[in-house]
């Protein structure tokens, strides 16, 4: 049985990854993690039990994040795509269940559109990833191993 109990949670547009706009997004879908993951940490599956959910709508991922609270899940990596800058309702969420979590983006929002600099979920955040393409996610989830095995 795995050590940790993670979730990814990635909210709009972003369950077409490696179909849409692979210039900013890049051409590697989700299915292609869990090989980098193993590539890089052969034990990883005997460490983490990973679970991925996608949603287009804010209470889909709201719901799914207050589940993650009540199934225990130890660590989130969380990629709410155009609700980082906007959600006040998912922000609040990640503040209410205190399940660490690090906020991923794909691109370097920083070089974006400058509404997209502003992030309402990051305050809570052990830290933002972005700019990396999919090991982002990578990323993400070895800070939150790093983070939950030093607790």
């Amino acid at each position: 049985m795995p050590e940790f109990k993670f979730l990814i949670v990635n909210g709009p547009n972003l369950g077409y990854l490696g179909q849409r706009q692979p210039e900013i997004y890049g051409s590697q879908g989700m299915s292609s993690l869990e090989a980098m993951l193993e590539e890089k940490h052969p034990d990883f599956k005997q460490l983490v039990e990973l679970s991925i959910f996608q949603a287009n709508g804010e209470g889909q991922i709201i719901d799914r994040l207050e589940q993650a609270w009540k199934d225990k899940v130890d660590g989130l990596v969380v990629n709410a795509g155009a609700y980082t800058h906007t959600s006040l309702a998912i922000a609040d969420c990640l503040a209410w269940i205190k399940i660490p979590y690090v906020e991923v983006h794909l691109s370097n929002i920083l070089a974006r559109e400058s509404f997209r600099h502003q992030s309402l979920l990051a305050q809570n955040s052990l830290g933002v990833i972005a700019g990396f393409g999919l090991m982002s996610y990578v990323l993400a989830i070895e800070a939150l191993l790093d983070h939950l095995q030093k607790k």
